[in-house]
């Protein structure tokens, strides 16, 4: 079973950073693309970023590109989401995911998902 546990979610002010943190349990970790997608109120779900199991290979949305930076640490089985420059439209809730394959904009390429993690970015 694995077990995917955000922390690091809060409430920051506009134009301010926050991480995002996801510890993964199991011994295959580096083995998995992991990625973070967001769901603000009353919408969908989206896909925020992606980084392959190696670490070498990492994707963005259009809309945090230049200001979320995500990173993957095989010792700690972790993945972090380096979030700054922070705006208002940026709120929401945070979801960790281990895709089932390579990384995706489809949350139907997602394996496993983490319990979320409220940001809220105040103008």
């Amino acid at each position: 079973q694995v077990q995917l546990v955000e922390s690091g979610g809060g409430l920051v002010q506009a134009g301010g950073s926050l991480r995002l943190s996801c510890a993964a349990s199991g011994r295959t970790f580096s083995s998995y693309a992991m990625g973070w997608f967001r769901q603000a109120p009353g919408k969908e779900l989206d896909f925020v970023s992606g980084i392959s199991g190696g670490g070498g290979n990492t994707h963005y949305a259009d809309s945090v590109k230049g200001r979320f930076t995500i990173s993957r640490d095989k010792s700690k089985n972790t993945v972090y989401l380096q979030m700054n420059s922070l705006k208002p439209e940026d709120t929401a809730v945070y979801y960790c995911a281990r895709f089932k394959r390579a990384c995706s904009d489809y949350v139907s390429e997602v394996w496993y998902w983490g319990q979320g993690t409220q940001v809220t970015v105040s103008s």
